[in-house]
């Protein structure tokens, strides 16, 4: 018998050890996946942390000293324009061996002006005779068919060659007064994707004529006595004109604007050399203040207000002593700008908010940049500078994230989350602030709405019910917590929210009577119990909170809207639609009713378990000194379950966070920064669930979602910690 005892004893401990090591094993694999959950969620938003920088990569010299007129994206193919000679324009490459040679010779009579202007990244030359007959062409189109030497091409490349000449911007060709043109002094030409804008200055005025380029017979004139210069802005259809050293902004339909405060207008520095536009046209920014002392660059964006389309000025960095800026560069697909300044440097700001985030300083004097996807060229004459910028999504702050900022066409400052648009240099707006407020707001109503709920419950089937009444419907409530997420919102989107235009005022006054209709119920129901057979009497209480809640509801949907209207003369639904910019169906109300009853039957779970784990001993102590029943479940069952009860309602709390199918399918997903209930909104979640697929890989984008959901995983985090460190601490105190 001993040798056998001691045989099983010896097996029982090889499988406690057995079992022990596999626990520990497993338990080691969760705490592991935690880690490298954690870890990629901060080594993907850790870019945001990093500032911007830049690398010189690659310096060239152009041959016989052509000085460079428009640079290019020499890497994808698309030329530079240098002037090669003093009547032509040479478009330039590199070929396999990094040797600059030229694709195409544009060459013109010696009488005619040259020139190279850029819109969107696309270069064009203007052809400008002596008669003043204008020809824009662009560059793209003159190099298909070149050939670099040297340089073997693929189909797929004579291919794509192809398509880019039929996907070409056409030429444009319209003509100049003669006079005008002969007298000039200087020119210049712009353009937008609408019109081709021409301005020549004179001694007597500034002659500005517009172009339709899709109807070139349609052309408006504009002529200015006496103004020192025009800044043209043919993307807003504007210009601004300094004229007695203050500055007016002009547009072809409207009346003259004045900027207003723009500080120094009187500089030395010509007007042109001061306003530097952004692509589109959109915003610009306006150089203040002597060189000499104290200079500013001030932003100003293009915004509607009671006269119209005018522009606003939003913010203004201070630049510091004998500090010029000589030109601006502004990435295509991120918030970024470069100011190139006279002190050899680059200041990488925030477009949107303003901030200087990193200031570089390079070995080269450059004179003009641009910027293509994340290489900078920088050119003065005949040298050209390649730096490669790295860390750009560095560019985001914490007031671009959670500030109100004033982005283009907003008449004030707003916080938008809106990362999608039509085209390129377009303002990314980044601001998470609407998803937070729709996260915390869906959570906390719908903790409202789950709270009354599921604590009732918890309390009645574990303090008044039989026992018998308790194993029936603990069970039933406990399964409703097996219910998928996804079918809870499926069943929202269908049904709840077109029920919710119809209903929706009537589950108001459901909500606001209900309190009082149960409060009466449990007035009455004990004298009405007694005259039920004895078998029936024990739970009816619960028939008749059934009953009166039916009796309600109907009363809420078919009388409670002829009342209000025919006591008051309002109409409850016209009355909450005029309070809201959402439909009604997709409001805040509608995803917390969802959200509400998909995490009641948690709440219910673990309440009801603390509440019945009150020891006997305790109530029948309470019982013998002489306490009712609802005195014993005030002052001793609810004091010593409390610590479970907070636990449950944070743990509640946190999942209603953390859900995403319910708030992505039954809301609009309409990121609204507003706190109204009858509101759209847009969850942290549910951002995630929709944008995460589709975003650029390493871009500011995609960085900025993983940052979210860093913020998603502590938020939940720390809720479900302190709620355990709350019960753990109540119940010690208890």
């Amino acid at each position: 018998m001993t040798y056998e005892s001691d045989s099983i004893d010896k097996k029982r401990q090889r499988y406690d050890k057995w079992s022990r090591y596999t626990v520990t094993a497993f338990g080691g694999l969760v705490l592991i996946t935690l880690v490298v959950l954690i870890s990629h969620l901060l080594t993907q938003s850790l870019p945001l942390a990093l500032l911007p920088k830049i690398q010189l990569e690659k310096t060239y010299g152009l041959p016989d000293k052509h000085p460079i007129v428009a640079n290019g994206d020499i890497f994808s193919g698309q030329p530079m324009i240098v002037k090669n000679g003093p009547c032509r324009l040479a478009l330039m490459n590199v070929d396999n061996r990094e040797t600059f040679l030229s694709l195409h010779n544009f060459t013109r009579p010696c009488d005619h002006e040259l020139a190279a202007i850029s819109l969107m990244g696309e270069n064009a030359l203007v052809d400008i005779s002596s008669s003043g007959q204008v020809r824009i062409v662009f560059a793209r189109g003159l190099t298909y068919g070149s050939r670099i030497q040297g340089a073997s091409r693929s189909n797929q490349q004579e291919q794509s060659d192809r398509r880019l000449a039929a996907t070409s911007p056409s030429s444009v060709s319209f003509s100049l007064p003669v006079q005008v043109w002969q007298n000039r002094k200087r020119w210049h030409v712009e353009l937008s994707s609408r019109w081709a804008v021409a301005k020549v200055v004179t001694d007597e005025a500034v002659f500005v004529r517009w172009v339709n380029r899709k109807d070139p017979t349609l052309r408006i004139d504009k002529q200015f006595e006496d103004a020192q210069d025009v800044v043209l802005l043919p993307g807003a259809e504007m210009m601004i004109v300094e004229q007695n050293n203050e500055l007016t902004l002009m547009s072809l339909n409207g009346p003259p604007q004045p900027l207003g405060d723009v500080g120094d207008s009187g500089m030395s520095i010509p007007l042109s050399k001061r306003v530097f536009a952004l692509e589109k046209d959109r915003t610009f920014l306006l150089i203040e203040g002597e060189t000499n002392s104290e200079s500013s660059v001030s932003r100003w964006v293009l915004q509607r207000d009671e006269r119209g389309l005018t522009f606003k000025k939003t913010y203004s960095i201070a630049l510091g002593k004998q500090v010029r800026v000589l030109d601006v560069g502004e990435h295509a697909s991120g918030n970024v700008l470069i100011l190139l300044t006279n002190q050899s440097s680059l200041l990488f700001v925030n477009r949107v908010s303003g901030e200087i985030v990193s200031q570089q300083s390079i070995a080269h004097q450059v004179s003009h940049i641009t910027w293509f996807g994340d290489r900078i060229f920088g050119y003065d004459n005949n040298q050209l500078y390649i730096w490669r910028a790295d860390h750009l999504s560095g560019i985001t702050t914490w007031r671009s994230l959670f500030s109100p900022l004033h982005y283009e066409g907003y008449s004030e400052s707003d916080t938008v989350w809106q990362t999608t648009s039509a085209s390129d240099f377009t303002e990314a707006k980044f601001s998470l602030t609407p998803l937070l407020i729709g996260s915390i707001k869906a959570s906390l109503l719908a903790l409202i709405l789950a709270i009354p709920l599921a604590i009732g419950a918890a309390i009645y089937t574990a303090f008044f019910a039989k026992s018998r009444l308790r194993h029936i419907i603990k069970p039933a409530v406990e399964m409703l917590e097996a219910v998928p997420s996804v079918l809870i919102g499926f069943i929202a989107a269908i049904w709840l929210s077109p029920k919710a235009e119809q209903f929706l005022f009537s589950f108001a006054f459901f909500l606001m009577v209900v309190p009082f209709v149960l409060v009466g119920i449990a007035l009455v129901q004990r004298e009405v119990a007694g005259y039920l057979p004895s078998k029936i009497r024990h739970g009816a209480e619960l028939g008749f909170a059934i009953v009166g809640v039916f009796v309600l509801g109907f009363v809420s949907v078919e009388w409670a809207p002829f009342w209000l209207e025919s006591l008051f003369g309002l109409n409850g639904y016209e009355i909450l639609a005029a309070e809201s910019d959402s439909p009604i169906g997709k409001t805040t109300i509608v995803v917390a009713i969802a959200l509400g009853v998909a995490i009641s039957p948690s709440i219910y779970s673990l309440a009801e378990d603390a509440i019945s784990g009150v020891p006997d001993e305790l109530k029948f102590a309470s019982f013998a000194l002489g306490a009712t029943r609802l005195q014993t479940l005030m002052y001793v069952v609810l004091k010593v379950a409390f610590p479970g009860v907070v636990a449950a309602i944070m743990l509640g709390f946190g999942r209603a966070f953390g859900e995403t199918m319910i708030v992505l399918m039954v809301t609009g997903n309409t990121p609204i920064s507003s706190w109204g209930l009858i509101e759209g909104l847009r969850a942290l979640t549910a951002n995630l669930a929709i944008e995460l697929p589709e975003a650029d890989v390493s871009s500011a984008h995609y960085q900025i979602l993983f940052l979210t959901a860093a913020i998603l995983f502590a938020f939940t985090f720390i809720v479900n910690t302190v709620a355990e460190l709350v019960r753990k601490r109540m119940r010690l105190k208890g």
